[in-house]
């Protein structure tokens, strides 16, 4: 039996890995996040610009039917 006042020593090198590992997993979840955001804001940018030409282009094609 163990003395009521012993406890289990936890094996330090497994807690700093799991600590280390878990902030890598934050860290690559951030930069995942940092890159999707940036996709979406470079396809909406591409997607205002193809829209406006369009919009253009049928404001064109509605003035020369008009005329």
């Amino acid at each position: 039996m163990e003395p009521s006042g012993g406890r289990k020593e936890k094996p330090k090198g497994k807690e700093a890995a799991a600590r280390l590992e878990k902030a890598k997993q934050k860290s690559a979840q951030q930069e995942l996040k940092q890159r999707q955001r940036a996709e979406i804001y470079a396809l909406n940018r591409v997607m205002t610009e193809l829209e406006q030409q369009q919009f253009d282009s049928f404001c064109k094609q509605m003035q020369a039917s008009g005329e």
